[in-house]
């Protein structure tokens, strides 16, 4: 179908392209064959008398009229989709929905199990499909490869939405039955003893902790580095080595592995935790629906257990932790 001279299918195979970033990929999403991808490329490059994307070292380059074309094909794209396809019924637009969201293992353990919970109730149709955090969160939003992600407010990415859930202090951990640190720590004595940390993506060679110390002039040893926060309390467990852990991570596994919070001067970073999505996807009734259960039940979670208010059974710092 042709609209003032322009073949609308066209755009759907635009829309593959930018998404995807690669011609095959492209082509199997909108199950077209490879030499009518190519053809639907050419034509595109005559209509808009642009390349639209160039090769360079395997990847796929796009030009500016192409990336400022994409968030105004996407809409349209989306708004047929949910007004003339699926309808305009907010249930309509729910049925067999499937969210994509980037985060890491600590917010879905603390905070997204409650949201999967609760849309399990109200709309049980809806599924999820949850993903490690990228080293580009930039590049998943941008090309609306992701619904949302949820990461340290620190390292969100600009020109997307974004909303505060939670606010989050790092605590710094050892064994329970570590009674070496018993007085109040200073960064030297921190810097020399011995470390467990994470690796979490984002594109970040080293933890937070250690971007930290680096600003200061100082290294600490690493004994133990795990790919997941989760990990980190096992690691330290019957050893003598530290580790930085948020605050509600802490609470969450103490009935199973008893941690000693160590009372520092090491004066460390915030990591407050938000929730990002694509500009392209925030007219969408979807999204805002499930942005608004997220907001919602980081409020819920904020009462039930603030950021500044110790939970049952933790002590004063230096003491253990056991729920």
């Amino acid at each position: 179908m042709r609209f003032k001279g322009l073949d609308l299918n066209l755009l759907v195979a635009f829309d593959a392209l930018m998404s995807e970033g690669n011609l095959t990929a492209a082509a199997k999403r909108i199950n077209l064959s490879q030499p009518a991808m190519s053809a639907a490329v050419r034509r595109l490059r005559l209509f808009f008398k642009d390349d639209i994307f160039t090769p360079r070292g395997g990847k796929l380059v796009f030009t500016p009229l192409a990336l400022a074309l994409f968030p105004a094909v996407r809409n349209a794209l989306q708004h047929i989709q949910q007004n003339i396809i699926s309808g305009p019924s907010p249930c309509a637009q729910l049925r067999c929905r499937h969210f994509r969201i980037a985060l890491c293992d600590f917010m879905t353990t603390v905070f997204l199990k409650r949201v999967i919970e609760r849309v399990a109730s109200e709309a049980p149709a809806v599924s999820f499909e949850l993903l490690p955090l990228p080293d580009d969160p930039d590049q998943l939003l941008r090309r609306g490869r992701v619904d949302f992600v949820i990461l340290p407010e620190l390292f969100a990415a600009s020109g997307h939405p974004q909303a505060t859930l939670i606010e989050e202090n790092l605590e710094l951990v050892g064994c329970a039955s570590n009674s070496k640190f018993s007085e109040r720590m200073s960064i030297r004595e921190y810097v020399g003893a011995s470390h467990v940390t994470a690796k979490t993506g984002l594109g970040q060679p080293c933890s937070i902790e250690d971007n930290y110390l680096r600003r200061l002039g100082l290294q600490r040893r690493v004994d133990v580095i795990v790919p997941n926060l989760s990990m980190v309390p096992a690691a330290i467990s019957g050893t003598e080595r530290l580790a930085i852990l948020p605050s509600r991570l802490v609470r969450e596994v103490a009935s199973s592995v008893p941690l000693r919070v160590i009372d520092h001067s090491i004066g460390l970073p915030r990591y407050d935790q938000a929730v990002q999505w694509p500009s392209l996807h925030d007219a969408d009734a979807g999204s805002a629906w499930l942005r608004h259960i997220m907001l919602e039940e980081a409020k819920n979670l904020d009462e039930a257990w603030p950021r500044t208010e110790q939970a049952p059974g933790i002590g004063n710092k230096g003491h253990f932790l056991r729920r």
